[in-house]
């Protein structure tokens, strides 16, 4: 049974509009998807598939025990994910190994330079 279907999402289905292209897939935190939390950190990794963009997303308020249970994410399609959090749009096509962090007192999304991602400068 698609997990999916037990979840009750912020945003309904009939509420999203297309706001980027097909940028395929990615994996998202329930804490934005079913809880409406902002994004608040985003990476950039190999895609798994040649559907996958390689997108990952979280709010930053997820903890280890959260994390480390799969039944927290979901899969969708970029953007669905763009219409949680307009603000990502301009990063998206950032290559992989980009990350970015949400900086709440600038409002806006900070590169992340560190040795597990290598962003671009």
């Amino acid at each position: 049974m698609n997990k999916n279907f037990l979840k009750k999402f912020k945003l309904p289905k009939d509420q999203l509009k297309p706001l980027v292209g097909n940028l395929g897939s990615c994996l998202a935190s329930d804490a934005i998807t079913v809880d409406g939390e902002k994004i608040g950190w985003m990476y950039r990794e190999e895609a798994d598939n040649n559907i996958d963009s390689g997108w990952r997303f979280f709010s930053g308020s997820e903890d280890e025990q959260y994390t480390e249970n799969p039944d927290n994410f979901s899969i969708y399609d970029v953007n669905t994910i763009a219409n949680y959090d307009q603000s990502i749009i301009p990063h998206l096509e950032y290559p992989v190994g980009s990350a970015f962090e949400w900086d709440q007192k600038s409002e806006g999304w900070r590169k992340v330079i560190d040795s597990n991602f290598n962003s671009i400068k």
